[in-house]
């Protein structure tokens, strides 16, 4: 396991090297020049000249790349913001937590009420119950998430009062925005865990396990449910990575202080430098979450587990005879 986990590691690092140049190239290839819109029209070219050898501009594509991904290699350093000159580190590290928190509050929610949801569809296939599952399902699917966030502003925060319509101050003010992309993403999250546990609702060990005398819980949860998790568990790791990128919206309807807020603000004035931080902080966490989600598959099935040592004690042999 330790060896997988080091081997995928060592994967994240060309990953991150692949997303970093493919954003230096979109944006050397991007018609404009920031430098107009951040001193503005009355600019003259000795200024807009001298902007551009300040921030090395001037220099051949390879020079700014490799600079670039040295200073954070060597530094932590993402440069400086064309916006205000602030070190885009520190305002980065200010911001995360707001997004990453959204994040996880809003993977709770869809995770916890799709797979309760799920659960009861499979175990009461062709019910009433499973009926209205299925066209909530399709409902969560279909609804654009910016509408029904502006509907459960109108509702909660508008006409009922309950909960603040902006800000993310405390745990009242989580409750709109992790509610609503939580409640649309349930939907698909519903979806896998109902597939999943029908397809092991009639195996063959499932029916043994009857046979036994087992009670009716201890099959759904420890014989079912577990030989379901690995489409579930996948789900989970793809949900989380797209609430990340969603909360793009839901930080611009809701007022909130987080990365979302920061990129859209950065492509609005063409911020290359913080636009690429901010991207490269998200790949990096959806890395690691879904390096996380396949650790989590050998705990759910032991299986998986056996592939893992199956593979190191692989590598041993090899290793052995190679010496």
């Amino acid at each position: 396991m330790g060896r997988y986990i080091l081997k995928r590691l060592l994967m994240m690092i060309p990953v991150l090297l692949s997303v970093v140049l493919l954003i230096f190239i979109l944006q050397f290839i991007t018609p404009g020049d920031p430098a107009k819109l951040q001193l503005g029209t009355d600019a003259t070219n000795e200024e807009i000249e001298n902007w551009h050898e300040k921030y090395g501009l001037n220099d051949p594509f390879a020079v700014q790349f490799t600079r670039y991904v040295w200073g954070i290699v060597s530094r932590g350093d993402f440069g400086n913001s064309w916006r205000n000159g602030q070190p885009i580190t520190q305002e980065i590290i200010s911001r995360w937590p707001t997004t990453f928190l959204l994040a996880i509050l809003t993977t709770l929610v869809s995770v916890i009420s799709g797979t309760l949801l799920g659960i009861y569809a499979a175990l009461h296939r062709g019910s009433l119950g499973d009926a209205i599952a299925r066209v909530i399902g399709i409902l969560g699917i279909s609804l654009p998430n910016f509408w029904f966030a502006l509907m459960m502003i109108l509702l909660f925060a508008v006409r009922l009062q309950w909960l603040p319509v902006s800000g993310f101050y405390g745990p009242l003010y989580w409750i709109l925005p992790a509610g609503t992309l939580g409640v649309l993403g349930a939907s698909s999250q519903m979806r896998i865990t109902r597939s999943a546990m029908l397809d092991n609702i009639n195996a063959d060990f499932v029916r043994t396990a009857r046979a036994k005398g087992q009670e009716e819980r201890v099959i759904t949860y420890h014989h079912i449910l577990r030989n379901a998790l690995i489409p579930i568990l996948t789900n989970v790791g793809s949900r989380f990575a797209q609430n990340l990128t969603g909360t793009m919206i839901l930080e611009q309807i809701f007022a909130i202080p987080g990365i979302g807020t920061l990129m859209v603000l950065a492509i609005n004035k063409r911020d290359y430098p913080q636009l690429r931080a901010s991207v490269i902080l998200v790949a990096a966490t959806v890395s690691v979450v879904n390096l996380l989600i396949d650790i989590a598959y050998a705990a759910a099935d032991p299986r998986v587990k056996a592939t893992f040592k199956s593979s190191s004690g692989n590598f041993l042999k090899f290793k052995k005879r190679a010496g």
